[in-house]
């Protein structure tokens, strides 16, 4: 996946990265710990500016996560509700759960929001509560640009600094990303095999 990230934005360009950046949060495991430091070394290579990479890098995650966000609207919580109490099982929730969740979400919301952008697997579906929460479309979005933003410029800045070691990045980061959907998918057939309706 590498070689292929590495040639999508070496072609594409800028609409590389913004390509790539939505499809990392529709399909996870495309990782932006991989776009955006070869973003940011082609931009201190001088082949890319670095300020409207960052921006396109952002606004193609925002982009990619609005997706999520109206699959949870139009979902919605009294539907999911009566859907887990069919199908609680595989969702690992019952209703119960999804009412104590929607409470803290509300609670937690914009928190969840703004420092879920910055964890594997949990930045794409963070979307989706926030949805189904209907959180307001620009709070939504204000601490989506800002997780998102604040993402994609410490990546971006790694790539420039490391130069041609750009590679090294992926190296420690993406073994992390991977490790964390591994936990998240042990996790979730724990819960399944555990699960009883409450």
């Amino acid at each position: 996946m590498f070689d292929w990230v590495v040639a999508t934005i070496d072609s594409w360009g800028y609409l590389g990265v913004f390509v790539l950046m939505v499809a990392e949060n529709v399909f996870p495991p495309i990782p932006s710990e991989v776009i955006m430091p070869l973003a940011g070394f082609l931009a201190g290579s001088g082949r890319m500016s670095l300020v409207l990479t960052m921006i396109v890098g952002t606004l193609g995650s925002v982009i990619g996560t609005l997706m999520w966000y109206y699959v949870g609207l139009w979902f919605g919580e009294e539907r999911l509700k009566r859907f887990a109490a069919r199908h609680g099982r595989w969702l690992t929730l019952s209703p119960g759960d999804i009412d104590a969740a929607h409470q803290w979400f509300v609670r937690h919301g914009a928190v969840a929001v703004f420092f879920g952008r910055m964890i594997p697997a949990i930045r794409t579906l963070i979307s989706v509560p926030a949805g189904l929460a209907r959180m307001p479309m620009w709070k939504f979005l204000s601490y989506t640009v800002a997780g998102s933003a604040l993402w994609t410029g410490v990546l971006t800045f790694a790539g420039l600094a490391l130069h041609e070691n750009y590679a090294r990045v992926a190296d420690y980061v993406d073994p992390v990303s991977k490790l964390v959907v591994v936990t998240v998918v042990v996790i979730y057939l724990y819960r399944v095999i555990t699960w009883k309706p409450h």
